[in-house]
Formats: structure tokens, sequence, C-alpha cells
């Protein structure tokens, strides 16, 4: 349980290179961000022409008394701030918009991209973690997207122009109201730097709840067997209390961005004042003037303000952002090489030359191993937890690459070919078949998409499980949930096998598939694996070696390399390492139990 609170190690990047990159994603809507640009211009145009407004209302009208002029100024003021509050919500409209559609072209890319992995990558994250990456992460991006047009840069626009007219109305009195900026830089240079490590650790502690979460309801059968309840949930709150303590800390530090601006905008305010008090008798400024400015005082830190609040979306979005790249620029290590061509239909023979694999550096699995297969052949695959037969399939699979030598199906070197072209001729049974939610039709149907209803039928029929689906209370329209927890272990592996026998492989292989199956319905369904095998090229793992007795070879897989390899009969004949296997099943009962 202690690995849940490891964080993953990502790769740290400046967040001023991860966020263009993110925004890059609005470019595919340029006339939708126009058309908010104009309309953010014309409310800005408006906010920063209300003080000329006020100034000259007062200066002009008020205290010369020209009533008339003071309605005019009133009615042009309204109506131009009736039209911003009129754009104001469109833009806001059309950016929610905007901003959702970046999001789901986000997720897509990101889920189109984790499809295309190998099995690599998902060896080493718990499947929590990656979909706290997918869900989580990319949802904590939509406001900071929406923002960045919407609150950026207007707020930037407006304390550029708010400086300028400052300046060019009476530059000391924009000195005096501006003293405490310097301050201000430093302060939130330093908040900054605290609060982006602390949202980076919080994004780290909400992945590694989600994984957690994920992997416990997945497994609740076994938590509640082995009554460990307490286990996990003290698990959990450790978890909860890690992801408590990081989001208090972070938003502590953001705190500080409000309250820093809210001290140094007081010192400025203080600093017109005083300033305005000598300047008045000096300079002769004027009441509208002096008004003026202390409006402007308010355009400026207001703006400062609201960038110091979009800040706190920036740095939190910025590491989901990170986390989200980071897996979008992690290459698949098996993939399809320039020039590769479509594998044409598969015959079956198949070729290890010299094989040498290992899931990491640290170990070897399998060493320089050699052997042929004829097309049509069936092949069992025995021997010791770990001894690496299951590796052989799956680099039959081209799901890992070898790290020396080749496979060869055909004669053609299987990463000459491309992928898909490969695994379509390929049917894949493992003794814990996924089953997804939906309809019995809709599960079979996975192994051929455009199958007819007949051959379905067919296919379910080939390996039994017909006469049990049909007497479901909806047959084959039957709705299941994610894992077959309606079914029995025996049922879901009848439903795969009809699955895998509709997908028509020209490559078969079985890892331990009949290993949830009672004796009785093993019986039945041994004539549908027979016809499943006939023509075919087969792989066949199984520990119980009652079900591999008509295989037309058994390689003895251990040490790295197979150590022995014959048909049954010359296995039994050599009193090896198989007949030793064999007898001691024979011995405990199993074969017995399993024979008819």
């Amino acid at each position: 349980m202690n690995s849940y609170k490891q964080d993953e190690k990502t790769e740290k990047k400046s967040k001023f290179s991860t966020m263009p990159r993110l925004f890059s994603y609005l470019l595919k809507f340029k006339g939708r961000i126009i058309a908010v640009f104009a309309l953010m211009a014309f409310g800005t145009v408006v906010d920063l022409i209300n003080p000329l407004l006020q100034e000259r209302a007062i200066d002009r009208y008020i205290l010369p008394g020209d009533l008339g002029g003071l309605i005019r100024i009133v009615i042009i003021g309204a109506v131009l701030n009736l039209l911003t509050v009129i754009a104001i919500k469109i833009r806001m409209l059309v950016m929610a918009k905007t901003s959702n559609k970046v999001i789901q072209n986000l997720r897509q890319e990101l889920y189109d991209h984790i499809q295309g992995l190998d099995l690599a990558f998902f060896d080493s994250r718990p499947s929590g973690k990656i979909l706290a990456r997918i869900i989580g992460d990319t949802n904590s991006l939509k406001d900071i997207i929406e923002n960045a047009v919407t609150t950026l840069i207007p707020n930037l626009i407006t304390v550029t122009a708010v400086l300028v007219i400052m300046f060019v109305k009476n530059w000391r009195l924009a000195l005096a109201a501006l003293c405490s900026l310097p301050f201000m830089i430093a302060g939130i240079f330093l908040i900054s730097i605290m609060a982006e490590k602390h949202w980076r650790a919080k994004r780290q502690k909400s992945s590694n709840m989600n994984a957690f979460i994920n992997e416990d309801l997945s497994g609740i059968k076994i938590i509640q067997s082995f009554r460990a309840e307490k286990e996990t949930d003290k698990t959990f709150q450790e978890l909860v209390w890690d992801d408590r303590r990081e989001f208090i800390r972070a938003v502590r530090w953001c705190d500080g961005f409000g309250s820093w601006i809210d001290l140094c905008w007081s010192v400025g305010t203080a600093g017109l004042y005083l300033a305005g008090i000598k300047l008045l008798g000096v300079d002769n400024v004027s009441i509208g003037t002096y008004i003026a400015f202390g409006s402007y005082v308010s355009m400026f830190w207001q703006p400062i303000m609201n960038l110091s609040n979009f800040y706190n979306q920036f740095v939190n979005a910025a590491s989901g952002a990170e986390r989200i790249f980071e897996i979008i620029d992690t290459q698949a290590q098996v993939t399809d090489k320039d020039g590769a061509e479509a594998m044409p239909p598969i015959s079956g023979e198949v070729q290890f030359q010299n094989v040498t694999f290992g899931y990491d550096d640290k170990k070897t699995v399998l060493q320089d191993v050699s052997f042929d297969v004829a097309a049509g052949e069936t092949i069992a695959l025995v021997g010791p937890t770990g001894a690496g037969k299951s590796t052989v399939v799956n680099l039959v699979s081209r799901f890992y690459d070898v790290n020396d030598g080749a496979i060869l199906i055909d004669g053609k070197d299987i990463r000459d070919v491309q992928l898909d072209s490969l695994r379509t001729q390929m049917g894949i049974m493992t003794q814990d078949n996924y089953i997804f939610s939906g309809t019995i039709r809709e599960n079979i149907m996975y192994g051929k998409l455009d199958a007819t209803e007949e051959e379905m039928l067919a296919a379910s029929r080939a390996v039994h499980a017909d006469d049990f689906i049909r007497n479901l209370p909806d047959g084959y329209d039957t709705k299941l949930t994610a894992r077959g927890g309606e079914l029995s272990n025996g049922q879901r592996q009848l439903v795969a096998f009809a699955r895998t026998m509709l997908s028509n492989p020209r490559i078969l292989i079985l890892d331990e598939a009949t290993s949830s199956i009672d004796t009785k319905t093993e019986l039945l369904v041994q004539a549908g694996i027979a016809s499943m095998l006939k023509g075919r090229t087969s792989f066949v793992i199984a520990h119980r070696l009652s079900t591999i007795q008509n295989a037309d070879r058994i390689f003895v897989i251990d040490r790295g390399g197979i150590v022995e390899s014959g048909t049954p009969a010359e296995l039994m004949a050599l009193k090896g390492e198989y007949y030793a296997l064999r007898t001691a099943q024979f011995a405990d009962g199993s074969i017995r139990r399993s024979l008819p």
C-alpha cells in the first residue's frame, strides 16, 4: 500500500514554456478569439474613458453649473457602459464554449496517445494515476484557458494603458501613486516560487489518492475476503491528509498575493493623497483631475489583484499541464518503423532467432532462444511461474520488442510490418479476460465489430457458450457491468472464448484460458477449443497439463530458455522436467480430477 504514497517522477519544466504550448490549442479557434479580442478591446476602452468622462463632468459641467452638458455626458457614459455589459456577456459565452472545446480536444488527444502506448508504459503506472491525468488534470485547465483570454490580456492592457495615461496627465502624481510598486514585484516573485512548489506537490498527492481509490475499488472483493478494510482505510486517510496538507500550504501562499497587493495598494493610495494635498496648492491640480487620478489608481491596482488571482490558477494549471504533456511526449517503444508494410494474410509459420529479452536492464527473462513452429502447429508452453511462458507469447504479439535477435512470422520480421495488420490476425485469450459493460452480444461482437448475427451465434455455439446464454432472462441482450460480475468465472471465460473465436485469428494464443472453468464445463469446451485450434498456429500456456495432451509439441520453459521440447509421449519417455511436472500433478490428484 505504501507504493501509492510514492509521487510520480515527472520532468520539471518551466511553466513559461508549458503554458504557451497549452494556449496554442486556442489557435484552432482563431475566428472566435478575434471576436473575443474585439469585444474586450471595446470594454477596455470604455473603462479607460470613464475617469476622463468624470473629470470632464466635474470640471466642465458640475462646477460651472451646466446642467445640459452634464445630462449629455451622463447619457453618453450610460450608453457606452450598457454596451460594455452586453459585450462582456457575449464574450463570456463565446469563451466558455471555446475553452470547453479546447479541453475536449486535449483530452481526446491524450486518450488517443495513451491508447497507442505499449505495455511497458502501463506496467510502470497504476491505472488510477493515468485516469487522474485524463480527468482531473485536464479539468484543472478549463478555467486557465478561458481566463487567459478574458482576464490576463485585458488586465495587462488596462494596467499598461493606465500607466501611460497617469504619466501623461501628471507624472509626479503617478510616481507618488506607484511608490510601492517595486516592493509589490519583489513580494510576488517570492510568493510565486513557493506557491508553484506546493501546487505541483498537490497535483502529485491528488494523483496518488485517485490511483489508490481506483485500485481499491477494483480489488474490493479481495479486500473484503481478507478483512483488510481497516488497513486500506488507514492508507486512504494518509493519502487524503497528504493531499489536504499540500492544498492548505498552496492556498496559504496564494492568499499572500492578495494581502501583499492590498498593502501595496494602500501605500500607493496614501502616497497619492499626500502628494495631492501638496500639489493642489503648488501646481493648481484641478479637482476633476485629482478624482480622475483616484479612479486610475483603482484601475491600476484592481487588475493587479485580478492578475494575482489568475496567477494562482496559473501555477496550479501549469503543474497539471506538465503532467499531461509529459504523457503526450512519452514515445511508445513499440511502433511502426518508417516504411513498414502491411502484413499479408498469415499462414502461421513462427521463428524465434536467438531472441534475448528482459522487461528491464536488471533481469533477462529469455536468453538466446531459438525455435521454429510450422503453420497450423499447436505448441504448449509449460514451466514454473515466472519462467517466461507469457513473455514468449507477448513477444509473438509484439506487445514488447526483443532486446536482441528476431521473431519472424511467415519469414517476415514482425518489426518490419504494421502493428495493426499483425495483431488483427491474432487472437489472445487469458485467464482474466475483461468483460466490458454492455450486453453479452456487444461483448462477443467486440471480437469482430462488423460480424453478422449468424457469425456471432456460430462462434458462441462452437465454444458451448450458446446454451447458458440462452438460459439467461434476456439471452444475448443480458446487460453486464464492467468485469461481468453477473456471471460466474466459467461463464465469463466462455463469453471471452466466443469473442476470440469470432475474430477468426490465424495465430491463436491461449494463456491459462481454461483455468477458471470447472471440470464439467471444461469437458464441453475442449471440443470447441479443438475446432478453434484446427488449421491455426497456436500457443497454449497451461498449468493443468491435462489440457495440453493433444498439443503437437510441448516446450518446457525455464532458466531463460527451452530446456525440453517434444511431443507429450516423447517428453514422458524422456523422464525429464515435463515428466516431473506431470507426475507431481498426478500425485496430488489434479489430473485425475480433470480427466473424464
